[in-house]
């Protein structure tokens, strides 16, 4: 093979014809990604590349049509490339995943419906497993021992959290000590930017708890919601998951080690609906026990936030133990999902499996089938992410001295944060 120069774009000579290289098909898979974001306002969720790429795409609209034609074309130049080795294979598969998740998204943009296992598979490159309503009732049973007072599980769990709610002036101090430390414990571990920084504004009116906009540059608005109680595991939770070493340290690492020191132009856009959703939430969701591990955590919450709440530090280590029962319940939000979305389950039916199967706030049910509205299969990444991630991390991990373990999961986690890794490549 030989590399020319024509037109400006490296192409390779291959079987007697011209062959776009991998860094043609990334750039034209940034303005896919763009173009498709004519169409769809949440599809691209960041973008810090040439503004002068984003205004061609407003300006040609595109149609579905060429959109879809084009990533087709592009994956025709990636055909048989695997056989590259390292991180060139990782690339080539990280863009023949997104381009097929583009592909997916244009469709369902075009009005096509795929079923919810057949959409996450095509969009995250992931399927949840699903459990039936007795699978969570026997963890419900564990549950109802541990939470005090008389009366129907839901209730009392409510009853039970209303007490750790963070008062609404008391937000602000409590999530900048949460955050802080989440940085605190971070930076050891990854060597962040020197200019990395985040703003923190407080909103409402969304379907989700928190968001990270990524805005390139090594900075990010972070935005949590007080629509509705916002109680005190939420602050280490939010901290890591929107922070460090969550999004916000995520999307800074692919910034430096991939955009900036190796020009892969397609990590300066994001789509949202793309495999890498599942390794952005479930490396977020992972990274909160990296940073925290269960004892250190109810330490940190008793000794720190709770006075900082003004709530009473001696029911810490209770709530702590409740808080690791209904994260055992995280997979029945994916099922319920799925009835919900395949029209098995009214807006009522999945309200009240929300309540009483995941044992979810009440006034926050309402919310989280909004989200499934919005974003449908999207759910599966913060759990399945996690575990897929998780997995990943620990097989890499050699040693038995606790000491040395930790340093290798991190090492293994930062590996994971700076490289064009996708689920396929976790299981």
């Amino acid at each position: 093979m030989k590399k020319l120069v024509a037109g400006g774009l490296a192409m390779i000579v291959a079987g007697g014809a011209l062959a776009a290289s991998v860094q043609d098909v990334a750039e034209r898979y940034r303005k896919l990604v763009l173009a498709v974001g004519q169409h769809d306002a949440s599809y691209v969720d960041a973008y810090y590349g040439p503004p002068a790429l984003q205004a061609q795409a407003q300006k040609e609209q595109r149609s579905l049509a060429a959109i879809r034609a084009d990533a087709q074309a592009a994956l025709g130049e990636l055909a048989g490339r695997r056989a590259a080795g390292g991180d060139e294979a990782l690339r080539v598969a990280f863009l023949q995943k997104q381009l097929r998740a583009l592909g997916a998204r244009v469709d369902m943009l075009d009005g096509k419906k795929f079923r919810f296992d057949e959409e996450t598979a095509l969009l995250y490159d992931a399927v949840t497993p699903h459990h039936d309503r007795a699978y969570y009732e026997a963890l419900l049973k564990k549950i109802d021992a541990l939470v005090p007072g008389e009366g129907p599980l839901p209730q009392r769990v409510q009853a039970f959290r209303a007490r750790f709610a963070i008062p609404k002036e008391r937000l602000k101090p409590v999530f900048d000590a949460a955050i802080a430390a989440c940085r605190a414990r971070t930076a050891p571990h990854l060597a962040l930017p020197a200019n990395e920084s985040f703003v923190l504004e407080f909103v409402t009116g969304k379907p989700w708890s928190g968001y990270n906009w990524y805005k390139g540059d090594a900075h990010s608005l972070i935005q949590i919601n007080t629509e509705f109680p916002i109680y005190i595991e939420r602050a280490v939770d939010l901290g890591c998951h929107e922070g460090y070493p969550g999004h916000h340290a995520y999307n800074a690492l692919l910034e430096k080690h991939l955009v900036k020191d190796r020009n892969w132009v397609e990590f300066s856009v994001y789509p949202l609906y793309s495999p890498m959703s599942l390794i952005a939430e479930g490396s977020a969701n992972y990274g909160i026990e990296m940073a925290f591990p269960d004892e250190e955590r109810m330490a940190f919450e008793r000794d720190v936030l709770y006075p900082l709440a003004g709530l009473d530090p001696a029911l810490a280590g209770s709530y702590a133990a409740l808080q690791k029962l209904l994260a055992q319940l995280s997979y029945a939000d994916n099922d319920n999902a799925m009835q919900y979305l395949e029209g098995r389950f009214s807006r009522e039916q999945a309200i009240e499996w929300l309540v009483n199967v995941a044992l979810y706030p009440p006034e926050k049910a309402g919310q989280r089938v909004q989200f499934y509205d919005a974003l449908r299969g999207y759910v599966i990444n913060y759990n399945l992410g996690k575990d897929l991630v998780k997995a990943w991390v620990e097989r890499q991990v050699t040693a038995t001295d606790p000491r040395q373990a930790r340093a290798q999961r991190w090492a293994a986690f930062k590996t994971l944060l700076s490289s064009p890794r996708l689920a396929g490549d976790l299981r």
